[in-house]
């Protein structure tokens, strides 16, 4: 609910508060002067104080038995709509007849619940009460005196009656028109007005709201994050009309592929969302690759001059609380998986999967906190450094390759791969203008760079579970022929591991868009690791990861 729905929501229950507790005192009033009808004030404060106080008492019990209701059961139709006016219906019938019943001066009384009845559950209630409240007046008057030749009363009563129910009419009339005309405006405000879905403010609204709710009911809720892929490109070879036409499509494909209980957002640009209520990984993965499928299938106008010669998305996907524990880790989580999805295959489902999650099962509860934390600087230099992002998802998944057909131990797999996510996770102490820097680094700033090595060892000695990763991390820009850093270690000296480890960043770096430095395809960068064996690389491993490269 949004802060302006909250407020809204304040001042409409004060002033149904306000309405209530005038009705309660009114009719309290009238019990006062049906008790003490004909008493002196002094004899009442002397001798019945007590019955003072206990109607006052009775008020009170009353009124806090209303605002209970209120507050604990508000959801409840019944409660609200029927039994809320019953109790209140009921005091006031009690004052009237209390009070002369036809020759009552508190009939208008029914107004206040009326009133109350009508704001609070709209027109139709409000006619009804207002029709029995009329029609209860006029039996009252009718009955009280049958035999008169003119019933003046009942004459005066009916003029009231009338009143009752205009009354109800007009004031649900304009609550119902209010209601319509705040939900244009919020539709107007809500919707986006190129693709029709929500737009990036109502999202975070939603997504507030479902966290709360998922919380309390103990569910799970997914979101995915979609991207275009190659949408730039498409704009620039045919126009951003019918770039337009594409978001469109898309954003209909998305709507006609998910549930009537999801909230279908356009995050950004050609960026979307989709709130899933009540639903776990397995399913949103489902969901995520329907879509998928479907924008694949379908076939956009000169979508045949992209890169890939189609136009497709791709899809990330987080789950609270599986995955993320707060709104702000689901949706960065998504991010992340989109961004896995998005760099590394396109045209593709990603969910959500940290290394560092399956770390937390083989260390100590003492050392949570520090994995947390290493997970905390990898997310931030991440959101310095889009290619460190790139690039350390790359080198895990050669890692991943290299392990299997190495046929490794599956505690040495394990530790390298910890290795090749970590392995720059000493950047966060690199200044972001170094970090980023498109041409080519001083030597000054060269020193600063080469520190990370040290600087990512230093940042997990601490952690037992990673005491092999360690010295992975420590040599990784350590070279065969003993001219690398941060030690100058020569041949067999280096970790076996930072050897293979030292291969695999090398050819993605050399593979990699970097601002100071060519492209290089992957043949070229096979002859760069050939013609670098032996100096750079230790030879033999060098010839394994050129063949797995190859087969691959």
């Amino acid at each position: 609910m949004s802060e302006y729905d909250k407020n809204k929501s304040t001042n409409y229950n004060q002033i149904l508060h306000i309405v209530k507790i005038a009705s309660l005192v009114f009719s309290a009033v009238a019990f006062f002067q049906y008790y003490f009808k004909g008493k002196e004030l002094y004899y009442l404060l002397s001798n019945d104080g007590m019955v003072f106080f206990l109607v006052l008492i009775i008020l009170l019990l009353v009124y806090v038995f209303w605002n209970f209701l209120q507050n604990k059961v508000t959801n409840n139709y019944v409660v609200t709509t029927w039994i809320q006016p019953a109790i209140f219906f009921i005091i006031t019938f009690l004052a009237i007849m209390l009070t002369g019943a036809y020759e009552s001066n508190y009939k208008f009384l029914f107004l206040f619940v009326i009133i109350s009845s009508t704001i609070e559950s709209g027109t139709r209630v409000g006619i009804i009460i207002s029709s029995v409240a009329s029609a209860l007046i006029l039996s009252i008057d009718l009955l009280s005196s049958p035999n008169e030749l003119v019933n003046t009363y009942f004459e005066s009563d009916i003029v009231l009656a009338c009143a009752f129910i205009i009354i109800a009419w007009t004031i649900g009339f304009y609550v119902r028109s209010e209601k319509e005309h705040i939900r244009i405006l919020k539709e107007m405000v809500n919707i986006d007005g190129l693709t029709g879905l929500y737009n990036h403010r109502y999202f975070y609204d939603v997504i507030e709201d479902e966290i709360d709710r998922t919380a309390a009911e103990q569910q799970q809720l997914s979101l995915l994050f979609m991207d275009i892929d190659y949408f730039k490109n498409y704009n620039d070879l045919n126009g951003h009309q019918m770039g337009d036409d594409v978001l469109r499509i898309i954003a209909e494909i998305i709507r006609s592929s998910t549930r009537i209980t999801d909230t279908v957002s356009r995050y950004g640009g050609e960026e979307f969302a989709v709130i899933l209520p009540d639903t776990n990984p397995k399913d949103a993965l489902v969901i995520g690759e329907r879509i998928r499928a479907r924008v694949e299938e379908y076939h956009f106008q000169n979508e045949e001059y992209l890169p890939n010669g189609k136009l497709t998305i791709s899809v990330g996907i987080s789950t609270y609380p599986d995955n993320a524990k707060n709104m702000v880790d689901l949706i960065r989580f998504a991010d992340d998986a989109l961004y896995r999805a998005k760099f590394l295959n396109k045209n593709s489902v990603q969910t959500y999967y940290s290394i560092l999650d399956d770390l937390k099962k083989d260390v100590d509860e003492n050392d949570l906190e520090i994995i947390a934390s290493i997970k905390t600087l990898i997310a931030v230099i991440n959101a310095k450094d889009k290619y460190t992002y790139n690039h350390v998802e790359r080198v895990v998944t050669y890692t991943k390759m290299i392990a299997e057909k190495m046929q490794m131990p599956e505690h040495d797999k394990k530790m390298l791969i910890y290795a090749a996510y970590m392995h720059d996770i000493g950047k966060i102490n690199i200044p972001e203008n170094i970090l980023i820097k498109s041409a080519k680094l001083t030597a000054e700033e060269w020193e600063i760079m080469k520190s990370h090595s040290q600087n990512g060892a230093e940042i997990i000695k601490n952690v037992e579970a990673l005491t092999d990763v360690v010295p992975i991390i420590m040599q990784h820009h350590e070279r065969y022929d003993g001219l690398g850093y941060p030690n100058g270690l020569k041949g067999e000296e280096i970790n076996y591991y930072a050897r293979i480890l030292t291969i695999i960043d090398a050819f993605d770096a050399m593979t990699s868009s970097r601002p100071y430095q060519r492209i290089k395809s992957k043949a070229e960068a096979i002859d760069e690791i050939e013609r670098c064996s032996g100096s750079q690389f230790d030879p033999e491993l060098a010839k394994i990861f050129i063949d797995m490269i190859n087969e691959k």
